[in-house]
């Protein structure tokens, strides 16, 4: 079975409510009835209704099922606006900020809701950058006690299992972090490793890849000790975390090749996290395995959050956005869970 089919399987036991803002994008509304239809989530379109059903209808789009929210005819605007204002006025807000927010930008709309536990999640991102996804959420939502580094990361699903967790890796940070520190990377690498339980395999081992371009000392430079820093402090902070670096690619996932440029490394090889020095190298990264390989991608996802939101890439597809909305579930799910 493949990744997303399972991702959608576990959505299922346990149906959360996601939100889509994004409601002007035609990809959006395909994607809501795919989820409508695959029964994943409940979902709740941000925008005026009879715009909503008018595109719906043109475009022979059902959305039956769905629930459609007017931010400027909400019957909890002013709970929303007074929330975010107290939330916000050390910062400057004032009311009239708060309630001008609300209403001219649905992400921060969305985020009221998930804050204030109307809704589980949201996904966003298709039609919009991600620091528009995420700069209400790190404003208002923030990340879970004790996570000092809130992250980003793709799940890259490969057309064969040859590398990886059966073909799947979580390469991370890939769209968040734009030159994270040692103690910044050492971090993601740890909440990487919940990400791969939660999301890629509850009875696997993650086994974390600190990349570089250098393996094992090959190389010396201010690059190449932020990798070893980070991966001595990643031990330190977890030491049963299965991790080695810094180690090149190829060192990281072809066992033939550790065997040679790193022996004694612990993950043999065989790495199904991959962790970027920077956001250069994450990004370029996925968009080559998404490309040349033929891999699926899904994200950015979020980690570290105190409730899950997940950004899109805007050349995403609606089935892309179903299967976001899906994982964002999972996501809640694992959250409801463990508190």
């Amino acid at each position: 079975m493949k990744f997303i089919d399972k991702i959608k399987e576990q959505a299922r036991k346990n149906i959360k409510t996601i939100i889509l803002p994004e409601t002007e994008d035609i990809r959006v509304l395909k994607g809501a009835e795919i989820v409508l239809k695959e029964k994943t989530a409940n979902i709740i379109l941000l925008g005026n209704e009879d715009e909503i059903k008018k595109v719906s209808k043109e475009n022979n789009i059902n959305l039956e099922g769905a629930k459609i929210i007017d931010p400027e005819n909400s019957e909890k605007l002013d709970e929303y606006v007074n929330a975010l204002y107290e939330l916000r006025k050390a910062k400057g807000m004032t009311i009239e900020d708060a309630r001008k927010l609300l209403l001219e930008n649905s992400r921060y709309f969305a985020t009221m809701m998930v804050k204030l536990g109307d809704a589980d999640g949201f996904v966003s991102g298709a039609s919009h950058p991600t620091s528009d996804t995420l700069r209400p959420v790190l404003q208002i939502i923030k990340g879970k006690p004790g996570v000092k580094t809130v992250s980003a990361f793709f799940i890259m699903c490969l057309p064969t299992n040859e590398f990886g967790e059966d073909g799947v890796f979580i390469y991370a940070d890939s769209g968040m972090n734009e030159n994270p520190t040692a103690e910044q990377l050492s971090d993601i690498a740890i909440t990487s490793s919940e990400s791969f339980l939660e999301l890629v395999n509850p009875e696997g081992i993650p086994k974390i890849a600190m990349l570089s371009y250098s393996t094992k000392g090959s190389a010396h430079s201010e690059l190449t000790e932020k990798v070893v820093e980070a991966t001595k402090l990643a031990h330190e902070k977890l030491p049963s975390l299965l991790l080695d670096g810094e180690l090149q690619l190829d060192a990281a996932i072809i066992p033939e090749v550790a065997e040679r440029k790193a022996p004694d490394s612990p993950i043999k090889g065989n790495a199904n996290i991959l962790v970027f020095p920077d956001l250069n190298a994450g990004n370029i990264g996925y968009k080559l395995t998404q490309r040349l390989a033929h891999a699926e991608a899904y994200g950015p996802l979020c980690q570290g959050l105190a409730k899950p939101v997940n950004d899109l890439s805007r050349g995403c597809s609606a089935e892309d956005i179903a299967g976001v909305v899906a994982i964002t579930v999972v996501q809640a799910q694992f959250d409801e869970a463990n508190k």
